[in-house]
């Protein structure tokens, strides 16, 4: 069953907090709640979907959100697939209302930032551990080990990677609610500290406190509310692994997702006035690109260069919140940052200094999980009506 035209996205909210001290998770999920209901124009009285990811707390997680918000729902989903979660939910809540499942779904994120890296998964239950874990892997090293291939196969270099977080910073400037504000150089990313060789402190995402939701609503929903209408078209979604051992880490699942949207959408990647980017690292951008089919292979990091993702200036605008670089990753799952923003261009509400003109289709990826172990990569292509 195809989603194309079935679902759009009503309603949207971002939480301008970065820093939250003052709230339990629970809270801070229902304020996002209350955020995009009031921006579609509903109420929790609407509602009869209900989805989010593992970000919600208690150990039955949509179950104990639905319970405290005090939701009747026909459907729920508590998909988990990282920072890419919540393409899929906004992808699983539209094939709900495509089938007749519910009318009104409510996506929720948010959560509270940890410092540093993050350790990957100790439990020796999961098949991988005693392979991976002696190695020592986390985040960031695991993404640096990806981008060093890449540098190897392709001849990208760090200063093109660099690029990735000057243009978002370009952005971010005028954005009030983004963590880092400053615009910065392709030399102050390379001369910045060395965390994972070859990636620098600059080619590092935020971590951040706050969240987001999503408001996906039925058609005949959509043309009751007097909002702008934002449908969605097109919807893909892969898990990459280690295969066996026969893996190559120079692609990402994104190779399976982007085709499987584009047809959907019956779209292509030159139609595409706008895209969110998901930027946990500048090498995620990079890969990314050159796997939806913007550039062609290996020529991701010329793809970047010299503000070819800049609003106003380059080819290919990306991420005009300031993204996961500056702006904002809550509880390392960025996704919904990445669909909010997107929604905002196809309304014509981003920052007047980085509105892309005429602005009718926009896509949005997520990457969630290691690009050189195990994703999932989904993709999600909408459409101003």
């Amino acid at each position: 069953m195809s989603i194309k035209g079935k679902a759009y996205i009503a309603g949207i909210f971002e939480h301008p907090a970065r820093k939250i001290t003052n709230m339990s998770l629970a809270h801070l999920h229902a304020e996002c709640a209350k955020g995009a209901l009031e921006d579609a124009g509903l109420t929790i009285h609407d509602v009869d979907g209900y989805y989010c990811s593992t970000d919600a707390p208690g150990s039955l997680g949509g179950i104990n959100m639905i319970d405290y918000m005090g939701l009747t729902v026909k459907h729920s989903d508590s998909t988990n697939t990282g920072g890419s979660s919540y393409m899929y939910l906004v992808a699983h809540a539209a094939e709900a209302i495509a089938a007749g499942k519910c009318s009104v779904a409510l996506i929720t994120c948010a959560g509270f930032g940890r410092p540093g890296t993050i350790a990957r998964d100790l439990d020796t239950a999961i098949p991988d551990t005693p392979f991976e874990m002696p190695y020592g892997p986390v985040t960031v090293n695991l993404y640096a080990l990806a981008a060093m291939r890449h540098m190897y196969e392709f001849g990208t270099t760090s200063e093109q990677l660099a690029w990735v977080k000057v243009s978002a910073s370009h952005h971010a400037q005028h954005n009030p609610n983004a963590y880092l504000k400053k615009v910065v150089t392709v030399e102050d990313v390379v001369n910045s500290p060395l965390i994972a060789d070859p990636l620098h402190r600059m080619d590092c995402c935020v971590v951040t406190d706050g969240g987001g939701a999503v408001i996906v609503v039925s058609p005949e929903v959509a043309k009751r509310l007097k909002r702008p209408l934002v449908k969605l078209i097109g919807a893909g979604e892969s898990p990459k692994g280690q295969m066996g051992g026969k893996i190559d880490i120079t692609y990402t699942g994104a190779v399976r997702s982007g085709p499987i949207a584009f047809a959907e959408a019956g779209v292509k990647p030159s139609d595409i006035k706008y895209a969110s980017i998901y930027d946990s690292f500048t090498i995620t951008v990079v890969m990314t690109l050159e796997d939806l089919g913007f550039c062609k292979k290996g020529e991701g990091g010329k793809f970047v260069m010299d503000g070819n993702l800049i609003s106003g200036v380059g080819k290919l605008p990306f991420n005009t919140d300031g993204g996961g670089m500056c702006n904002n990753h809550p509880v390392n799952r960025g996704g919904i940052t990445k669909i909010i923003e997107a929604v905002r261009q196809l309304r014509g509400e981003a920052h007047p200094l980085v509105q892309v003109k005429n602005c009718d289709i926009a896509l949005a990826h997520g990457t969630g999980g290691s690009l050189s172990t195990r994703h999932g990569s989904a993709t999600l292509i909408m459409e101003r009506e």
